[in-house]
């Protein structure tokens, strides 16, 4: 099998400076995955508004990151991963009055699925 230039880059950088995410030293940490898909025609307010939940989430208590993410195949598909010191802490950020707002807003920006929320715990 042939590699590319960017596949023997990626395979020796990660050999030798390895990725971590915020769960390598803390297995207690709250993971949140939630998704989402934009309703017809309404991807870039929805990008937006979820945009706009960033800058002030940031600044909550027991915030580790809260990473949004775009669907390649499916651009109308959204995903944030979270990590949370605890469960009162994604609690207290679900309550904040920036995802109070956004909650209001989904029924027109969302499709019929609307919002799925997963709470998890890293086990390897």
């Amino acid at each position: 099998m042939q590699t590319s230039v960017a596949d023997e880059f990626f395979y020796c950088h990660r050999k030798e400076n390895p990725v971590s995410t915020p769960t390598d030293e803390n297995r207690s940490l709250l993971t949140v995955v939630a998704y989402m898909r934009a309703a017809e025609g309404k991807t870039e307010e929805l990008r937006a508004a979820l945009e706009a939940l960033i800058e002030p989430t940031t600044g909550e208590e027991g915030y580790v990151n809260y990473d949004l993410h775009q669907g390649v195949e499916d651009p109308r598909f959204f995903t944030f991963y979270e990590n949370w010191v605890s469960g009162e802490h994604l609690d207290a950020h679900l309550a904040a009055p920036h995802l109070v707002d956004f909650v209001g807003k989904m029924p027109d920006l969302l499709d019929e699925n609307g919002l799925t929320v997963n709470r998890v715990r890293r086990i390897a």
